[in-house]
């Protein structure tokens, strides 16, 4: 191990720690910048045990782009998720529970997906199968739950396949 990697285990987690906290202080001072360099050494640090390997993302720059349709998917589920509150009648609401069967097999992916489908209103993901190779995702309104489960692979899990796998 580097005397780089001694000082910065995780190298962007301190750079995430960091920015993260000068946005939470709200205010670009010294004293923000100073206070966030040091839980960016420390908290990685401290917690370097818990991470015996570290995630290795295959292509970076792709986080980007996964980044930007994630944004927009929670932009237009925001108004789809409306419309249906407003408009449709809880007799035309089609609710309901779809099983979606994974490629991924690293945990950092399958953790992100998670996310990403929980983060996009109207959808849950509410557990992992114990193998790992599916995850149950709740849906608000789904006509359609083959369209929807088909939309979570190409959209998110192929995206996070090339980044992590």
């Amino acid at each position: 191990m580097t005397l780089f990697h001694r000082i910065f285990p995780h190298p962007l987690l301190s750079v995430v720690l960091a920015v993260v906290w000068v946005l939470l202080v709200n205010t670009l001072t010294l004293n923000a910048v100073v206070f966030g360099a040091i839980l960016g050494l420390v908290v990685p640090w401290l917690t370097r045990a818990y991470w015996p390997d570290a995630p290795r993302l295959r292509n970076p720059l792709m986080i980007a782009e996964y980044l930007l349709v994630v944004l927009w998917d929670i932009v237009v589920a925001n108004v789809q998720v409306a419309v249906i509150i407003l408009f449709k009648s809880d007799a035309a609401r089609r609710p309901c529970w779809i099983t979606v069967p994974l490629e991924l097999r690293t945990p950092e992916a399958i953790t992100v997906l998670a996310g990403t489908i929980t983060m996009t209103p109207g959808t849950v993901s509410s557990d992992l199968s114990a193998d790992g190779h599916a995850i149950l995702v709740h849906c608000l309104h789904a006509p359609d739950p083959d369209a929807v489960r088909d939309q979570i692979k190409s959209r998110y899990e192929r995206r996070l396949m090339e980044i992590f796998e």
